[in-house]
């Protein structure tokens, strides 16, 4: 029989986001917001075209990059 305990440190287990996880994501979503708006309508103005996302979407993506790494062990 092989011992299944042996060497089980080095994996970490796939964990459910818990609820800390989504309040820290919605603050740090809720700060991007203006932030990337403005970043958006510096854009806009500099290119005088629209960008490809809007300032939520990256918004979205700037909170989905820097909540994870709050998190990583």
């Amino acid at each position: 029989m092989s011992d299944h305990t042996a060497g089980s440190h080095d994996h970490h287990a796939h964990r459910t986001p818990r609820a800390e996880f989504y309040v820290y994501f919605a603050l740090i979503f809720i700060v991007a917001i203006p932030l990337a708006t403005i970043a958006w309508a510096w854009t806009t103005l500099r290119h005088q075209r629209f960008p490809v996302h809007g300032p939520l979407a990256r918004a979205w993506r700037e909170a989905g990059a820097i909540t994870p790494a709050i998190f990583r062990p």
